[in-house]
């Protein structure tokens, strides 16, 4: 039988580590529960925190909360877990499962959040991409996603993120209170979110550059550094296939960008 909630049938199935042009990846377009290779319709409850909100665990079957589910089959409930802003591939339900593998099962909800941007990181990544990042802005809320992660599954995307490397590229930080508000109306205080160290890139003016997809950010990049063509080639898929798994070349191009005065702090570093 057809199943219509899995990643491939909702068209999120695109690994952005695995394509590194398809960056930052498909996000979904509704809160759900990540579930293995599907992507389980979650319903926000107004004014109640995600524990609450409604979960339709399977067709025509009647909905459950989202934590008497998660303690049902075995995991934290949401209460137990740490929430975490993504605003690059993280919120890619494909990206999330390849790094977690058999413990992807994440609680993924819509939010406004106000004082974030998402621009553009100042490292080339090992993945072959130039991933995003977030910096401190003015003006309209953006819609966002707040993934809900055990401690294992927290471990596992702060490796990933480069965390535990010595002299890696991000920091996870604490947003300022009321800056996140779920689809619920309810405030959500104590938010975690990466932080480049390095900083962004910016555009040729005070303000970061915004991140508008790896394709169009690549060519963009190249068009405006002779040395940077020499190292990556001249077009979006020469810079993937050279960048990829070369550290020496990835540390190269970082370097890069800060000699081109390319790099601007994000208003959200902290000092080490």
């Amino acid at each position: 039988m057809h199943d219509a909630r899995t990643l491939e049938a909702l068209g999120l199935s695109v690994v952005p580590r695995e394509h590194p042009l398809s960056y930052p990846g498909v996000w979904p377009r509704r809160s759900g529960l990540l579930y293995g290779d599907r992507l389980l319709p979650l319903h926000p409850m107004a004014q109640q925190p995600p524990g609450a909100w409604s979960l339709d665990p399977e067709p025509h079957t009647e909905p459950v909360a989202l934590d008497t589910f998660l303690a049902r089959h075995g995991h934290a409930r949401t209460e137990d877990r740490v929430p975490l802003l993504a605003v690059g591939s993280n919120a890619s339900p494909a990206q999330l499962r390849h790094k977690l593998r058999d413990d992807a099962v994440v609680p993924m909800t819509r939010a406004r959040v106000t004082g974030i941007g998402i621009g553009v990181s100042a490292h080339v990544s090992l993945m072959g991409y130039v991933s995003a990042s977030p910096f401190r802005a003015q003006g309209a809320p953006r819609e966002l996603f707040v993934l809900w992660l055990d401690v294992d599954q927290l471990r596992m995307i702060d490796a990933s993120e480069g965390l535990f490397t010595p002299g890696g590229n991000y920091q996870r930080l604490a947003l300022s209170p009321s800056s996140v508000q779920l689809e619920s109306g309810q405030l959500l205080d104590g938010v975690q979110l990466y932080v480049n160290r390095r900083g962004v890139l910016h555009n040729g003016s005070p303000r970061p550059r915004p991140h508008g997809g790896q394709s169009a950010l690549l060519t963009s990049l190249l068009s405006e550094s002779a040395r940077l063509r020499e190292l990556f080639g001249g077009t979006p898929e020469e810079f993937v296939a050279r960048a990829r798994g070369d550290r020496a070349l990835c540390a190269a191009g970082t370097r890069l960008f800060a000699e081109e005065g390319w790099t601007t702090p994000s208003g959200l570093e902290t000092p080490g």
